[in-house]
């Protein structure tokens, strides 16, 4: 027989060594059986079905096992957890991963639209801070777009404006 390794639970061995006395026992009697007299074959009738019958209502009685109960146990041998249930810290460490991805992903978003923002604030004060050449003031498409915001109480150019003074002047 093999001794026991250090990496091999005890009682795991000892299930075993059951499991096959028990299995050569029953070869045992099933050979010997038809040797027997009727009355004693009745009676192990009779006691095999009450040991069925317990067996049976010992497996009904036994909690169901899922498979997220399952841990690893010695050399990579696999058993059934004991069915605890798992802490509530666990369950929020595991979401603690998503949360962080979640803010990291919002982060960068908004560093980006910050980023989109400023480099577009730079390149209108880049092109309003230089001179512009005394042919942009002739260009009829430049007066236009000076002309483009009628709200804008500073704009003196406004298109009402413009025509009442062309009237003031034809006027004249």
């Amino acid at each position: 027989m093999k001794k026991n390794t250090p990496g091999t639970p005890l009682p795991l061995e000892a299930d075993a060594r059951v499991t096959r006395f028990g299995l050569r026992v029953a070869a045992g009697l099933t050979e010997q059986s038809e040797t027997l007299s009727g009355d004693i074959q009745e009676r192990l009738r009779f006691a095999r079905e009450q040991a069925l019958a317990k067996a049976m209502a010992a497996r009904a009685a036994a909690p169901t096992r899922t498979a997220s109960e399952t841990r690893h146990v010695g050399n990579a041998t696999l058993a059934l957890g004991g069915g605890e249930k798992t802490p509530r810290w666990r369950k929020a460490a595991a979401l603690l991963p998503l949360a962080l991805l979640l803010g990291g992903l919002l982060l960068i978003q908004h560093s980006q639209w910050y980023e989109q923002i400023r480099s577009a604030a730079e390149l209108d004060t880049e092109m309003l801070s230089k001179p512009l050449p005394p042919a942009a003031y002739s260009d009829p498409g430049f007066r236009e777009y000076l002309n483009e915001t009628p709200n804008d109480p500073s704009n003196a150019n406004s298109p009402d404006e413009g025509e009442k003074s062309d009237e003031a002047k034809s006027s004249q």
